[in-house]
């Protein structure tokens, strides 16, 4: 005679599978357990299938995003100034503030996951709603990062090298199509300069094409020139008051826009990935709310908390790649 056991999640062992009906499909199981489907046997199958199909999905993530993390280490490697240049157009703070707040929400998500294994429904309810803020702070931060460069011009293809102004004109688009292969002459040195020899960026605006040197203009200069790491930016902060001030730095690498392209996809993604998230834990509410989580069952949270730590373990790399190696 079996005994039944119950460690987890309603987890009964698997020979204490009813066969009442005679065909193997656990008859007294689906009774004691609502939640189990009727595909399954025991709620231990169900719990180890669903994991399983949660770990192989999570393997698919992983390669999406090491795709990606592949050809951040191609361009990187052919083009180390690019990368050392744009990255300081990118704001440190915002950048620190959301891998904090990502980091608090991966702890709130494993609290729901240990609440709802002890029955604790409003302690659960309320870390779900703690990692949702956190989600939704996530992305109130990246809209605010996003939308400063997006105003400053700091925009992925050709459109980087485009003054906002004359976005509607004709004079840009004609000097880009037309734009000279000989070695183009020397850049103007800009009015004002700072006392340390940094050149005073946006000191004037970027209005005639043909001060920007054609090796960076548009994706014509993809793969152009030598790799030159000794033109790496050195100093810190650098300065946009203006829309498109960058075009006005004679220190601007050829095909600064591929730092900004990849930035936005592979930040971009994991952005997506972050919404996915608010909106299956926004599921997770409603049914914590309703009581569906026990200590027979939470395989759902269980499964969301191994989803949004991996969302959480990307952006932990994402962040010094981008925001602080130089």
């Amino acid at each position: 005679m079996s005994h039944a056991s119950v460690p987890h999640d309603g987890h009964s062992s698997h020979a204490d599978a009813g066969h009442a009906d005679g065909h193997g499909h656990g008859s007294a199981e689906h009774s004691k357990y609502p939640f189990l489907a009727h595909h399954f046997e025991t709620p231990v199958q169900q719990f180890d299938s669903a994991k399983l199909g949660m770990w192989l999905f999570l393997a698919t993530e992983v390669l999406f995003f090491g795709a990606l993390f592949v050809a951040y280490a191609v361009l990187r490697s052919r083009f180390p100034e690019v990368f050392s240049y744009g990255s300081h157009y990118l704001d440190t703070v915002m950048g620190g503030v959301n891998t904090c707040v990502l980091i608090l929400s991966s702890l709130t998500m494993a609290l729901g996951v240990y609440f709802a294994q002890r029955g604790k429904r409003i302690a659960l309810v309320v870390c779900l709603w703690l990692t949702m803020a956190g989600a939704a702070g996530f992305l109130v931060i990246k809209y605010f990062e996003y939308s400063h460069k997006i105003h400053d011009n700091l925009v992925w293809g050709p459109s980087f090298y485009i003054p906002p102004h004359d976005a509607i004109g004709e004079a840009e688009s004609v000097a880009l199509a037309h734009a000279p292969a000989p070695a183009p002459a020397a850049v103007p040195a800009p009015v004002n300069s700072a006392p340390t020899g940094v050149p005073m960026i946006g000191a004037r605006p970027a209005v005639d094409a043909s001060v920007i040197k054609p090796a960076s203009i548009g994706p014509g200069g993809l793969g152009a020139g030598v790799v030159n790491s000794a033109s790496a930016v050195t100093f810190d902060v650098i300065p946009s008051q203006i829309p498109a001030a960058h075009l006005e730095d004679p220190n601007m690498p050829p095909n600064t826009h591929m730092f900004f392209a990849i930035y936005y996809a592979m930040t971009g993604l994991h952005g997506f990935h972050v919404i996915v998230g608010m909106v299956v834990i926004g599921m997770l509410i409603y049914r914590a709310t309703r009581g569906d989580f026990g200590p027979n069952y939470f395989t759902p949270v269980d499964l969301v908390g191994l989803y949004w730590h991996i969302v959480d373990l990307v952006w932990i790399f994402l962040f010094p790649l981008f925001y602080l190696i130089h």
